[in-house]
Formats: C-alpha cells, structure tokens, sequence
C-alpha cells in the first residue's frame, strides 16, 4: 500500500452513525431523529444546570455532583463527623433512588405498551419541581428544619433527571455530569491534535468521531448557560423560578403522553361500543 505523502492533509473520517443508541422512542409516531436527540440533550443538560443552581440558592450545595458528595462522605467519616457524612451518604442514595423510580417508570410504560415511558419520567420530575418550590418557600420562612428534605428531594430530582437520557442513549450521554463529558471532548481533541501534525503516522482503529466533539461541546455549554440562567433566576424571583423549569419538563412529556392518553381512550370507546352490540 502506497504511503500518504507528508505534506497531504489529515483525513478525518468521522462516523456517519450516530454513536448513541436510536432504538429507543422519543417520540410517539416514530424513533428520534439526530437533529432532534441533540436538541434534547441540549434542552436537558440547560436544564440540569438550572437545577443545580437550585439546588445551591436553596441548601447550597451542588445536588448533582455524586462523587463529590461521597469524597465528602469520606473526610468526614475520618474527622469523625458522623452526622456530616450520613447527610452527604443520605443525599447519594437519594440521588441513586431517583434514578432507579425514572428506569422503573421507564420499564414499566414499555410492559404496558406505553410510548410515553421518557415523557412520564419527566412530568413526574416536574411534579417534585413543584414539590420543591414549595419546600423552599417553607425553607425561607420557617429555618433550617426543611433544608434536610430539601436536600433529598433535590438529589432524587437530579438523579431522576440524569437517567431520562442516559436510558435514551444507550448509556453514553449524561446531562448533569459534566465529568465524564469533558472527559470525553478531552479524548476527541487528543485525536485532533494528533492528525493535525503530518509527520504523525496514520492510525486506522482511531477516528475524529466530530458529531460527538459538537454533541458534548453542546452539553457542556448548555450545561454552563443553564447554571448562570438559574443562578439569575433564583436570585431575581427565588423559588417561583421552578415554574417554568417545571413547565418545560412537562412541555416535552406531553407530547407522547398525551398520544398515549389518546390511544387508550379510543381503545376504551371501542370497547364500550362493542359491550353494547
């Protein structure tokens, strides 16, 4: 095989298959699309951040930030704050329960047939947003007594909010742990750095995967935009800053729902026409 020359351009040859899974629906009539699953993740990871900064205007503390909270954990366990790291433990486990009642949800819209699982998933997180709301309101007027359940109910929310698209991926994307994604932009600029010097040897097992790299520098930036629009919101209207957070949640849901809501009550009138024949 004849060699490249030094002086021809690097070849990128980015993967023209999404690299997350697409075999699970979104929508009601039909699997998501590329364009419409990085909107999705956009509008996701914005809203993570949102209620992050939530999160640290209500208990200040950053609610999505797991390994944190169990390094937290840790120290104070060795300084013998007990009490200090049941808190930051408690607040793990909640967040661990959040994740596990969305899949749950997830599992058991898909057994009943149900096209709406995602969308499910999130009006009940826009429920506890509510719940959370009015939990602050109780937080500002009445001390430190509400900042406990607070706390939990923030760590279930975020981990209910983060598994609604890593189910959907496969797995791949996280939209409130902005570790693992500059992690992996880390990876895809080393490749780029790599093949922008010509003297460097073609490798064929590694690729410039360029959606993704556009994909997580859509994450991390909507992520950061989110946080700086909740931590104004936050200040500007305090806990009222839910609303449409909790609002938009439930926009994305209603779609599927309401086509499923649709099905079943057609399916009913059915049933009752051929009752009475």
């Amino acid at each position: 095989m004849q060699a490249r020359p030094p002086h021809q351009k690097p070849i990128y040859r980015p993967h023209h298959q999404p690299f997350w899974q697409a075999d699970k629906p979104y929508l009601h009539n039909c699997e998501i699309t590329v364009s419409g699953f990085r909107a999705l993740c956009g509008i996701m990871a914005f809203l993570a951040g949102a209620i992050n900064a939530g999160g640290f205007f209500a208990v200040k503390s950053y609610t999505s930030h797991v390994s944190g909270a169990m390094s937290g954990a840790a120290d104070a366990a060795f300084l013998g704050d007990w009490e200090g790291a049941a808190v930051m433990l408690a607040g793990v486990l909640a967040f661990l329960l959040g994740a596990a009642h969305s899949s749950w949800t997830i599992l058991w819209a898909k057994r009943q047939r149900f096209r709406s699982g995602y969308g499910l998933s999130m009006w009940l997180e826009s429920f506890y947003l509510l719940v959370f709301g009015l939990l602050g309101v109780a937080l500002a007027h009445y001390g430190k007594i509400f900042a406990p359940p607070t706390l939990l109910l923030l760590c279930f929310i975020m981990g209910m909010h983060n598994t609604v698209l890593t189910v959907l991926s496969g797995g791949v994307i996280r939209s409130t742990h902005m570790t693992g994604t500059v992690t992996d932009l880390g990876i895809e600029l080393a490749k780029v750095l790599y093949y922008r010097r010509s003297t460097n040897p073609r490798l064929p097992d590694v690729r410039v995967n360029k959606p993704k790299m556009r994909l997580l520098l859509l994450l991390a930036a909507a992520f950061l935009c989110g946080g700086f629009t909740g931590a104004w919101g936050y200040h500007r209207l305090g806990y009222h800053f839910t609303l449409p957070v909790s609002a938009l949640l439930f926009w994305f849901g209603a779609g599927s729902v309401g086509y499923d809501v649709k099905i079943r009550w057609r399916m009913y009138w059915r049933q009752r026409k051929r009752a009475k024949r």
